[in-house]
């Protein structure tokens, strides 16, 4: 069983879904930054200064914080707020990857169509053109 998972572990696919979910992870901090810090405060400024991540609603009477961490800690609340930063997030997130996956298939297709190209045939060998030219010179009689 162990020479197995050896076996398994060596497998490339393995190894490059293990380098995917590390980078994957990295990346998703980098646009998690983007959203928080370049983003969401061009779009508040835009829409009157609000912050998306303070939107909520207090599931109980006991709830009056202006804030999302007071909130909290006062009771249940649905942060919608915080849903939609989220919901950004993931949005840029899936473009970026279809981007790059289209990229990729392009590359993949400009790959193939060179490829597919058939090379020029090389010249016969000097023996069949010689034969070649004595039978076109034959039927010309």
């Amino acid at each position: 069983m162990l020479n197995e998972f050896k076996a398994f572990i060596a497998k490339g696919n393995v190894m490059d879904l293990a380098v995917g979910v590390i980078i994957g992870g990295a990346f998703g901090g980098i646009v998690k930054s983007l959203v928080d810090d370049i983003i969401m405060p061009i779009v508040g400024a835009i829409f009157g200064g609000f912050d998306f991540s303070n939107y909520f609603v207090g599931l109980s009477s006991a709830v009056n914080a202006p804030t999302l961490a007071g909130a909290r800690a006062q009771g249940a609340v649905l942060a919608y707020g915080s849903f939609i930063t989220v919901l950004i997030n993931f949005l840029i997130l899936a473009w970026i990857i279809f981007m790059m996956v289209k990229g990729v298939n392009t590359l993949r297709a400009q790959v193939e169509r060179k490829d597919n190209t058939p090379a020029a045939a090389p010249p016969p060998p000097a023996d069949v053109q010689l034969l070649t030219e004595i039978r076109d010179l034959l039927a010309k009689r």
